[in-house]
C-alpha cells in the first residue's frame, strides 16, 4: 500500500509525463506533415491509437461496448473529439506553426463554458468566471491581431480554434450520453477511436490520397502521434482523474501551451513574439479565472461524484450537497471534470 508521499510522487510524474505528451502533439504533427497529408496524419493518428488502446482492451480482459444506442452516441463523439479536430489541427498547422497552435488548444476551457451558458446548463455564473471568459476571449483576439497584417489571423489558426471549440461541443455530448454508464474507461476510449478510425477512411479518398513521402522522421513522428500522443494520453487522463481528482488533471492545461510553446522554440526554432506571449497569459488566467469556486466550495442543489475507480466511470456511490454545505475536498464535480480535459488533444473519453 503506497504512503501520501508515494502517492503524490506518482502524480506528480503521471501530470508531467501528461503534460509533455500533450504540448508535444503539435510538434510531432508539424513533424509527420512533412510527407503526409492532413488526412493522412489524422487517419494514421486514429489507426494507430485504436490499435494500441483494442490490444490493451484485450490484455486487460474488458470488451469493447455493444449496443446499437451506444456506438451511435460513440461515433458522434468521435467526430467531434477525434476526427474532426485531429483534421482541423493538422490542416491549420500547415500555416500555424506549433507552439502558436498549443496556445489556441488552451481556448478550449472558455468554448466549455461559452457552450454551458448558450445551453443553459451554466446558471448563476458569478462575475469573476464572467470575467475570465472575456478576458480569455481578449487573449485570444491578441494572438490573432486582426489589426496587423502579419498577424496570426488566416483560415489556420480559424482551423484551430475551431479544432478547440469542437473538443468543447464533444465534451458537453460526452457527459450527457457516455460518461457514468459503469463502462471501463479503456473500452470507451478504444472504442471512440475505432469510430474516429471509421470516420476518417471514408474521407480519406476525398482528400487523403495525396503521394506520401515516408521518411524517417516523418514515420517516427506519426508513430509517435498516434501511440504516444494519442492511446497513451487517453489513458493517463482517466487514470488521472480518477486516481487524483479533476483538479490534478487541470494543471495539465495550464503546462500544455508552455510545453507547445518551448518545443517549438527550441526543437523547430520557431519565433514566439511579445504579442503572442502576452496573449498565452492572459489566455491562461481567463483560463483560471473561469475555474474559480465559490469561497465556500460548492453550494447549491449540485450532485458530485466520486473519482471512478478501476477505470469505470461513473461507478462509484454519489452525494448530494446542499445549499450552504461545503463539498468534501476529495470530491469533483462533474462540470469541473468536462472542462478540466479541454486544453488536451484528448477528451472524458480519451
Amino acid at each position: 500500500m503506497m504512503n501520501g508521499s508515494t502517492r503524490s510522487l506518482r502524480g506528480g510524474l503521471r501530470v508531467a509525463v501528461l503534460a509533455l505528451l500533450w504540448g508535444s502533439t503539435f510538434l510531432w504533427i508539424e513533424l509527420a506533415l512533412r510527407g503526409l497529408s492532413p488526412l493522412q496524419v489524422t487517419f494514421a493518428r486514429c489507426a494507430l491509437g485504436a490499435l494500441v488502446l483494442v490490444v490493451a482492451c484485450r490484455v486487460a480482459g474488458h470488451r469493447l461496448p455493444r449496443g446499437v444506442a451506444v456506438w451511435r452516441h460513440i461515433a458522434v463523439a468521435a467526430f467531434f473529439c477525434n476526427a474532426l479536430p485531429f483534421a482541423l489541427f493538422s490542416l491549420g498547422q500547415q500555416s500555424v506553426g506549433s507552439g502558436l497552435a498549443g496556445v489556441l488548444n488552451a481556448t478550449t476551457p472558455l468554448w466549455s463554458l461559452a457552450l454551458g451558458l448558450a445551453l443553459g446548463s451554466e446558471r448563476g455564473l458569478r462575475p469573476v468566471r464572467l470575467t475570465g471568459l472575456l478576458l480569455g476571449f481578449a487573449g485570444t483576439v491578441l494572438i490573432f491581431a486582426p489589426w496587423r497584417t502579419t498577424g496570426a489571423a488566416g483560415w489556420g489558426a480559424l482551423a484551430i480554434i475551431g479544432a478547440a471549440a469542437s473538443y468543447a461541443v464533444a465534451f458537453t455530448y460526452m457527459g450527457r450520453t457516455l460518461v457514468r454508464r459503469g463502462t471501463p474507461t479503456l473500452s470507451l476510449s478504444a472504442a471512440q477511436l475505432v469510430a474516429a478510425s471509421g470516420l476518417t477512411a471514408v474521407a480519406v479518398p476525398f482528400g487523403g490520397l495525396d503521394s506520401i513521402d515516408p521518411g524517417p522522421t516523418v514515420v517516427v513522428a506519426a508513430v509517435v502521434l498516434g501511440v504516444l500522443c494519442t492511446a497513451i494520453t487517453f489513458h493517463l487522463t482517466y487514470r488521472i482523474i480518477n486516481d487524483e481528482g479533476a483538479t490534478s488533471a487541470a494543471v495539465v492545461g495550464y503546462l500544455l501551451p508552455v510545453v507547445s510553446v518551448l518545443l517549438g522554440a527550441v526543437v523547430l526554432g520557431e519565433e514566439i513574439g511579445v504579442r503572442v506571449v502576452l496573449g498565452m497569459a492572459v489566455v491562461l488566467v481567463g483560463v483560471g479565472m473561469t475555474r474559480r469556486q465559490g469561497p465556500s466550495g460548492v453550494t447549491g442543489e449540485e450532485e458530485l461524484s466520486e473519482p471512478a475507480a478501476d477505470g469505470a466511470v461513473g461507478s462509484s456511490s454519489r452525494a448530494t450537497v446542499r445549499r450552504g454545505q461545503t463539498a468534501p475536498r476529495s470530491t469533483e464535480t462533474e462540470k469541473g471534470a468536462a472542462v478540466l480535459i479541454a486544453p488536451v488533444n484528448s477528451s472524458p473519453s480519451l
